[in-house]
C-alpha cells in the first residue's frame, strides 16, 4: 500500500521527480562516462594484455599497467596520426578562408550599414545568445572536470576489474536467489561478449568505409583522398549518419579547390553509401554482434528515432542482447513442450515436374 501511494504521489509530481533524477544524473555522469571508457579501452587492452609476458611469472605483476600504458599510448598514436593526416589538409582550407575574409567583411560593412536602424530591434536578441554563450562555457569547463575525472576513474576501474568483478558477483549472489543470481550474470556475461564485439566490427567498418574513400578518389583523381579517407572512417564510428558528416567536411575542403569536383564526390559518397549501408554495415556489424542484418537496420532506425546518435550507437547490441535471449527462450519452449523440429522447419520443395 505504501509502495502504491507513492507511486501515485510521484505520478502527480512528475516534474519534480524528473529533477531529481536529472541531478542525481549529475552528479553520477563522472562515474558512468569513467565506466564506458573502462569498457571501451577494455576491448584493445585485453588484447594487448594476452600477449605480455605469457609464460613469465615474474612479469605478472607489471602486465596490467604496461597493457594499460600501451592501450594510452596506441589510442594517442591513432589520433595523433589522424591529426596529421587531416591537419594540414584543414589548414590548406583555413588559409584559403582567410584570403577571402577582406572581401567578406566588405559585405558584413555593407549590411551592418543596412541593419543600423533596426539595431535597437536586435538588441535584446544579442543579449540572450551572449547569455546562451555564457552557459555554454561554462558547461564546456565543467565538461573538461568530468571528463579528467571519469577517465581517472576508468584508469582505476581496469587496474582493478577482476576484484570489482568478484565484488560484483558477491553483491549479485548475496541479494538474489541462486537461480536468479545465476541467470543474471548470465545476461551480464552476454552483454559484455556483444558490446565488444559490437565495438570490434564497427571499428573494421570505419576501416573498410576509409579505405574505398581512398581507393576510389585516388581513381578518380580527385583532391585530399587520403585526408577525406580518414576523415569518413573517424566519423563513421557514429553508426549510420557519422559517414555523413564526413562527407560535409569532404565536399566543403574539395570545394574549395575545385567546386565541380566537389559534386562529384558527393555522387560518388551516396554510391559507396548505399554499398557500405546495404552491404557492409549489416554484415560486418550484424555478423559480430550475432544479429541478422534486417535487425541491425531496424535497431539503428529505432535507436535514431528514440535518442539520436547515442540511440544508434547502444541499441545494436542491445537488440542484439535481447535478440540473443529471445532465441534461447523460444528454443527451452519448443524442448518443453515437444515440438518436432518438422513442424517448423521449412517446408520440403515441391517435386519438379517432367
Amino acid at each position: 500500500v505504501c509502495g502504491g501511494v507513492a507511486f501515485y504521489c510521484a505520478l502527480q509530481r512528475l516534474d519534480a521527480v524528473l529533477a531529481a533524477l536529472g541531478w542525481l544524473l549529475g552528479i553520477l555522469a563522472p562515474f558512468l562516462l569513467g565506466g564506458a571508457l573502462a569498457f571501451i579501452l577494455n576491448v584493445p587492452m585485453r588484447a594487448i594484455e594476452r600477449h605480455l609476458f605469457p609464460r613469465n611469472r615474474k612479469g605478472a605483476k607489471l602486465r596490467r599497467p604496461l597493457a594499460l600504458v600501451l592501450t594510452l599510448v596506441a589510442v594517442i598514436g591513432v589520433l595523433a596520426l589522424a591529426g596529421l593526416v587531416i591537419g594540414p589538409g584543414i589548414a590548406d582550407a583555413v588559409m584559403s578562408i582567410i584570403r577571402e575574409i577582406p572581401a567578406a567583411f566588405q559585405r558584413l560593412e555593407h549590411q551592418l550599414t543596412a541593419l543600423a536602424e533596426n539595431l535597437q530591434d536586435l538588441w535584446p536578441l544579442l543579449e540572450e545568445q551572449l547569455m546562451k554563450l555564457q552557459e555554454e562555457i561554462q558547461w564546456q569547463v565543467s565538461g573538461v572536470s568530468t571528463f579528467v575525472i571519469s577517465l581517472i576513474f576508468s584508469f582505476y576501474v581496469l587496474l582493478q576489474k577482476e576484484k570489482l568483478g568478484r565484488q560484483g558477483r558477491q553483491v549479485i549472489y548475496g541479494l538474489l536467489p541462486l537461480r536468479q543470481a545465476d541467470r543474471t550474470l548470465d545476461v551480464l556475461r552476454l552483454s559484455g561478449r556483444t558490446f565488444s564485439s559490437f565495438l570490434s566490427g564497427q571499428c573494421l567498418e570505419a576501416c573498410i568505409l576509409g579505405t574505398l574513400f581512398v581507393a576510389a578518389m585516388t581513381i578518380f583523381r580527385m583532391p585530399y583522398a587520403l585526408l577525406v579517407g580518414v576523415l569518413i572512417a573517424l566519423t563513421a564510428l557514429i553508426p549510420i549518419v557519422g559517414a555523413f558528416i564526413g562527407c560535409a567536411v569532404g565536399a566543403l575542403l574539395i570545394a574549395i579547390d575545385d567546386p565541380w569536383k566537389a559534386l562529384w564526390f558527393i555522387v560518388l559518397f551516396l554510391v559507396l553509401q548505399q554499398i557500405e549501408g546495404n552491404l557492409i554495415y549489416p554484415h560486418v556489424v550484424g555478423s559480430s554482434v550475432g544479429l541478422p542484418s534486417i535487425w541491425v537496420l531496424a535497431a539503428v532506425t529505432l535507436g535514431g528515432k528514440l535518442m539520436g546518435i547515442t540511440g544508434m550507437l547502444f541499441f545494436i547490441p542491445l537488440c542484439s542482447v535481447i535478440y540473443a535471449l529471445f532465441r534461447s527462450y523460444v528454443k527451452n519452449r519448443l524442448v518443453s513442450k515437444a515440438v518436432p523440429p518438422e513442424k517448423w522447419r521449412d517446408p520440403p520443395p515441391p517435386p519438379s515436374r517432367q
